[in-house]
């Protein structure tokens, strides 16, 4: 099978071989994906981890906003480290390489290390972009080496960490696409092929039943098998309440207001977002307490599953490394082993356990719309439905669910969303509506500019500098569509 070159024209290979990619995507080997525990059946409980790893790419490559080089967010750290907290920027690089000297030590000691492993786009194009090819390098051994590639489980994400619920639709699969594409192109078609689980940025999943149908389509139309989601972004279809059984997979249910069905399996990543869970290895010493569970009359073990920034905070940076060595050396061999998203899923399927099995779930607050309506109404009954839950009850909103209740990536930042909305318009009349071929320069450089315009960082820091980035790569994107 043809490899695909990194870059063209200087541009991230996001596009143009979409045959191929997807090809790649759709592929399945069970067996490779199973990993080699054979002692599934005996094992009480497992336990999971994902690493997050983000940096966006901002227009500071220079004094002038409107023509400074587009360079990592990682790069400008370096570069002034003299500034707030900006001397982290070394420690951040080595997080970003460390697991691929941890999984080799590790193999060598004959220990069974997992790791689930979460990189955007615009982090992965940044690296490369400012010379950082022993992070590549670390990351292609730990990929690529049959010796490592079953305790690696990657998870795809929207290139340009993308928020799920306020991305326009259309975007929001390109972001998709475009990460399979760039990650193919790095690491190869044969890992791409391995890539199962997908893992939204800011844990952010649409609650707009229109929205989530089509977030839900997207990606199993792009050969995902599983998304990993907060627990307090859904809730039981029947009751409206909360998750009883966190630890076991969940079906993620997608009715839109055209009567349309989609749906994905889906690991529960428990508890509010804190690296110390990560960092501390907490799910294993919840996993060390949890017994087998019954589900349709099999007995299988529970799986504890947690994610955070891989960098961020004290705490990654500096404790991390010492307690996953100690979890892994400790729960190799033991009854509650580290097991990656894809491995444990592929072992219940294995017994026969498939995802109609699972307890069914559906994103926050539609209970209350379908309380009132039925799926195959009409858009507009659903818009109607809409509007008059939010005249009776003002936290009712429909801007979706992340891992934080205290932000919000709508309210507030109309200034960012307007110029993102009005140059996503243009890429869909001009390139997408015409018909422009997606190996055309023009479309790559394009789509380049209005994916990167996309990053939440834009609206997690409030109101000043990043805003002003978010403007300035939405003006330039709109040059590269040509408006």
């Amino acid at each position: 099978m043809n490899e695909l070159p990194e870059y063209i024209d200087g541009i991230p290979n996001i596009s143009g071989s979409e045959n191929i990619v997807i090809e790649a995507a759709r592929r399945r080997d069970a067996k490779a994906l199973r990993g080699n525990n054979n002692r599934f059946d005996e094992i009480k409980s497992a336990f999971a981890i994902a690493l997050h790893m983000q940096q966006p790419l901002i227009p500071a490559g220079g004094g002038d906003l409107r023509s400074a080089q587009i360079v990592s967010n990682l790069k400008h750290m370096m570069d002034n480290q003299h500034i707030g907290d900006n001397h982290n920027a070394p420690v951040f690089h080595w997080c970003y390489k460390r697991i691929g000297d941890f999984i080799p030590q590790l193999v060598a000691e004959g220990k069974e290390p997992r790791i689930m492993l979460d990189y955007s786009g615009v982090l992965l194009h940044g690296l490369r972009h400012m010379g950082c090819d022993d992070v590549m390098d670390s990351l292609k051994r730990i990929t690529c080496s049959q010796e490592y590639q079953h305790c690696v489980d990657w998870l795809g994400c929207p290139w340009g960490h993308a928020v799920a619920p306020s991305t326009p639709i259309q975007d929001y699969r390109l972001h998709v696409q475009a990460w399979q594409h760039h990650f193919a192109a790095i690491f190869g078609l044969d890992a791409l092929s391995r890539v199962k689980g997908f893992s939204p940025s800011e844990m952010a999943i649409p609650n707009h039943p229109d929205v989530c149908y089509e977030f839900v389509k997207t990606l199993k139309d792009s050969g995902f098998t599983w998304v990993l989601i907060q627990e307090h972004t859904v809730e039981n279809p029947e009751t409206g309440g909360g998750i009883e059984r966190p630890h076991i997979p969940h079906r993620l249910v997608a009715r839109n207001s055209k009567g349309e069905t989609a749906s994905i399996t889906a690991l529960i990543k428990t508890q509010g977002s804190d690296t110390k869970l990560v960092a501390q290895m907490q799910p294993y010493y919840e996993a060390k307490s949890l017994e087998r569970q019954e589900l349709v009359g099999k007995k299988i073990p529970p799986l504890v599953s947690q994610i955070g920034d891989g960098e961020n905070g004290g705490v990654m940076m500096n404790e991390f490394p010492g307690k996953y060595m100690e979890a892994v050396r400790e729960s190799s061999g033991s009854d509650t082993p580290f097991m990656n998203g894809t491995e444990y899923l592929e072992n219940l399927l294995a017994l026969g356990i498939t995802e109609q099995d699972f307890p069914e779930i559906q994103p926050i607050l539609q209970k209350r719309i379908w309380d009132r309506m039925k799926p195959g109404e009409g858009p507009d009954k659903l818009a109607q439905v809409i509007t008059e839950i939010k005249k009776e009850d003002d936290r009712f909103h429909m801007d979706g669910g992340s891992w934080t209740n205290n932000i919000s990536w709508v309210e507030g930042y109309e200034n960012v969303l307007g110029p993102m909305d009005k140059v996503s318009a243009q890429f869909s009349q001009r390139m997408l509506d015409k018909g422009v071929p997606t190996d055309d320069p023009t479309y790559r450089n394009a789509l380049f500019h209005l994916l990167t315009s996309q990053t939440s960082c834009f609206r997690y820091w409030g109101q000043g500098t990043w805003t002003d980035y978010a403007r300035e790569l939405c003006r330039r994107a709109e040059e590269a569509v040509g408006a």
